[in-house]
């Protein structure tokens, strides 16, 4: 089983940026796929990054321009850079990993991390 753990999370102005990361260990196979989700208050949580082992990404049409998804597979670890960050963006942001798969679109399967929390003031 595959544990994520997040940091980064916290308090910035509009305007400024984040940069999150997650950690995973345990059983990671070789081919996956690695995202980030958020949730605010009352709304569902949405997919906002996600990014193959082969480097391939995908972004919310909210976050294109402004966030970046990265990963540095020899550590097992995924960021999300977030920057020209709005209060909109404000949630609850989970790790996710789904193994056995270069789908960007499909992570019907896998594992969360517990979720940091980004909240961005006006």
């Amino acid at each position: 089983q595959v544990q994520l753990v997040e940091s980064g999370g916290g308090l910035v102005q509009a305007g400024g940026s984040l940069r999150l990361s997650c950690a995973a260990s345990g059983s990671i196979s070789s081919t996956n796929v690695m995202a980030w989700y958020r949730q605010a208050p009352g709304k569902q949580r949405e997919l906002v990054a996600a990014t193959t082992s082969r480097g391939s990404t995908n972004y919310a049409d909210s976050v294109k321009g402004r966030f970046t998804i990265s990963r540095d597979n020899a550590k097992n670890t995924v960021y999300l850079q977030m920057n020209s960050l709005k209060p909109e963006d404000t949630a609850v942001y989970y790790c996710r990993v789904s193994p056995f798969s270069d789908d960007l679109r499909d992570l019907r399967f896998g594992s969360w991390g517990q979720g940091t929390q980004v909240t961005v003031s006006s």
